[in-house]
């Protein structure tokens, strides 16, 4: 049985939906931090970004240091999921995937990630 496999590029267009019956939200976020980040704040995020996005929370947000790039986190909704990366090494950065079967809002989502980490610069892109 032969596989489709599909990748779309930005410039290329929209990925063809394959399940348009299922509502799907993303919502990917980068900024810089004032300070560095550590696992105590990376969970307390998670679980605000779960009250700011109404999801209710399957597992406990949950993190990981790799001593090569830096802090990482994930947290379980019945909903889906959001994942964050931290780094201080070149320079201090952070990165959200949120993924979601249920409508949220990007633009609050945004707000609490800035407000919670100073961030000096963030960029989003939701789909």
């Amino acid at each position: 049985m032969a596989i489709s496999l599909e990748l779309v590029q930005p410039a290329a267009g929209e990925l063809r939906d394959l399940a348009p019956m299922i509502h799907r939200q993303r919502l990917v976020m980068e900024g810089t931090p004032r300070a560095a980040i550590d696992d105590a704040q990376i969970r307390t995020y998670l679980r605000g970004l779960s009250d700011v996005c109404a999801m209710h929370v399957l597992i406990e947000p949950v993190t990981h240091r790799s001593d090569r790039f830096g802090w990482a986190g994930w947290v379980h909704w019945e909903t889906s999921g959001a994942h964050f990366y931290a780094w201080e090494d070149p320079l201090l950065f952070f990165s959200v995937d949120v993924y979601t079967c249920k409508p949220f809002s990007p633009p609050a989502a945004m707000a609490y990630t800035s407000r919670f980490f100073g961030a000096s610069q963030l960029v989003a892109r939701s789909f």
